[in-house]
Order: C-alpha cells, then structure tokens, then sequence
C-alpha cells in the first residue's frame, strides 16, 4: 500500500483528502517510479472540481507530473527512457502523480537534469511539454519573433518566457501586478504589461513599433482572441491552451483574412502516447541542456509536504504565485 491524494468529491480544495492505495504495477511500456515530489496544475484544480475527468483507464488520482527513482521496469522500457534503474527521473503522467509511487509511459520519462532537486524536476514535465508542443513545434516560433505571454508569472509563462529568450526571442508577458510584471522582466520579458492596468493591444503594437507580435501563447480566449488578432503582425500565429476567460470567443474574420492568421488549440493528456514521447525527446535534447547549463532554471514558489495537498491548492487558486506550486512526499 502506499499514501496518496484522492478527491473525496467534486468540490473546493477541503476535498483533497490522503488516504492508502494499493501500490501500482506497471504495465509493458511503464516504469514504476518512487515520487519524491509531485507538480501541482490547473488541470488538476478543474478535476477537483469535476471539470477535467480522467481519461478512460487512467488513475482516479490526481497528479499529471513527478519526480523520483526508478524502482522497476523492463529492460526494454528502461532502455526506450534511456535510463536505468535507481537513476532520478521526472516524469509527464494522465493521472496518478499525487502519490508515493506512480507508474509513467516509458517514453515520458526523462532524466532529472544535472545540478536539479527532485522538487525543481517535478515542476519541469507538464509545463515544459505544453510550452514546447505550442510555441515551438505547433506556432513554430523563430529566433528574433515576437512572443506575447499572458500569465506570465504561471507556471506556463515563466517557461514559456525563458525558453523563447533562450531560443534568440523576444517577449511580452502580461501579469496581474507591478510586482509580477516586474518577475516577468527579470524572467527575461523586454517587456510587461499590467493587464489590469494597461491595454495588452496598445502595449504590445507599441513594443513592435507597430509591427504586432509574432506569436501568442493564450491561456484566456473568451473576448481576450478579438484582441490577440489585433495585436498580431502579418502571418502570426495564435495558440490557445487553455479557456479561463469562457469558451465563447467573436473574431472579425477579416482581420484573420488580411493578416494570413493561423488560430489554433491543443490540449495534451489525451495525445497519443507516441506523440508525447516524440515531445520529450525533443526537450531532451533541445531544453535539457539549457536546464543543464543554467540559461533556463525551474521556478518553484513553494513546496509544501503532500499531506498540505489543499493549501497548495488553495494557493494556485489564489493567484498570488510566481512559478510552480510543488508537493513533496
């Protein structure tokens, strides 16, 4: 048996409760990992809620990223994750991640980079995979673009922001407060914007000379897509990851025609396995270095022990962050 955090029923954090669970056995293609810590996410705050149910046949637990030892598995899967037995591994997981051991598609394994704590690794896999499928592979944004961030200060934005500076970039980042959008710059944004403040189309056509941004990464929608499409330089690329601003979204179509947009969306827990892997070979070998060398570092704002499951909960909810919220065990 082992501990973890169930949600006892849809509801607010005060239904995050930890309880015992048989330990799990992986199956062909899995490696069983000892979690030493566990990445708290929004995705994980909709389920609690009853929003985000897990996908069919995946833990009921919550939890989509990790970090620990191997403890077992094939020697073909170990040999699919390059790595072995004993080694520190962090991990992108469908579910089960809040919990002392957890089991991972082999090919969403990935070594802890050199010089980082279990607690830094496990706020690596949901973010840097999301941020590497939608910014670089799927807007496809180039050294010398311009990215516009909103939530700069999440999880999502202080990755997204230090990965395109890494890659020759450059950033606007939008935050909640002078003293996030003051994070954001020391992040690496050229510039931040007070979306409660300042208007995010003015500021960002003035950062360009005019020109618009080359690229949004947008967590909102809603009525924030009408504005995106106006800030937007010719040939620019929106990519939505998420819909906290509401579903619904009106566009002049015009402005899509005449600029030659591209709009589009993506989630990754359902993406078939195949494809993930393929994401984590790329961060391997593209990302880990930059985590290796320090040019990209993790962000975490506060670990708490795994029995304070609600507390981190409440604290994500709260918007008071900067960075990850992390679990530890």
């Amino acid at each position: 048996m082992m501990h973890a955090i169930e949600i006892s029923a849809p509801g607010g954090p005060e239904v995050l409760r930890q309880t015992q669970r048989p330990r799990p056995q992986p199956a062909a293609g899995e490696l069983l990992i000892r979690v030493a810590a566990s990445g708290v996410n929004r995705p994980d705050v909709l389920q609690r809620k009853g929003l985000y149910p897990p996908l069919p046949g995946a833990s009921d637990i919550p939890g989509l990223e990790l970090a620990g030892t191997v403890v077992e598995g094939a020697p073909e899967d170990l040999a699919a994750a390059g790595v072995g037995l004993g080694d520190r591994v962090c991990a992108l997981v469908a579910g089960g991640g809040y919990a002392q051991w957890c089991s991972a598609p082999a090919g969403q394994v990935l070594p802890v980079p050199q010089g980082l704590s279990d607690i830094e690794a496990a706020s690596l896999p949901e973010t840097f995979f999301t941020v590497w499928q939608n910014v670089f592979e799927i807007a496809a944004l180039q050294s010398g673009e311009w990215l516009l961030v909103h939530g700069g200060t999440s999880g999502i934005g202080v990755t997204a922001i230090q990965l395109a500076k890494a890659r020759g970039a450059h950033v606007v980042a939008t935050a909640g407060s002078a003293d996030k959008c003051a994070a954001c710059v020391a992040l690496g944004a050229e510039v931040a914007i007070d979306y409660r403040q300042q208007d995010f189309v003015h500021e960002a056509l003035a950062a360009t000379g005019g020109r618009g941004v080359d690229v949004v990464l947008d967590m909102v929608a809603g009525d924030y897509v009408a504005r995106e499409l106006r800030c937007l330089a010719d040939d620019g690329r929106l990519a939505i990851i998420a819909v906290q601003g509401g579903t619904r979204s009106e566009i002049d179509a015009g402005i899509v025609l005449r600029k030659r947009l591209a709009i589009t969306g993506s989630t990754l827990r359902a993406r078939p396995l195949a494809y993930k892997a393929a994401l984590a070979r790329a961060l391997r070998a593209q990302v880990w270095p930059l985590l290796e060398a320090g040019v990209v570092r993790p962000v975490v704002h506060r670990a708490l022990p795994a029995a304070e499951a609600a507390a981190a909960h409440a604290l994500m909810e709260s918007g008071t962050h900067v960075g990850k919220i992390v679990l530890t065990w």
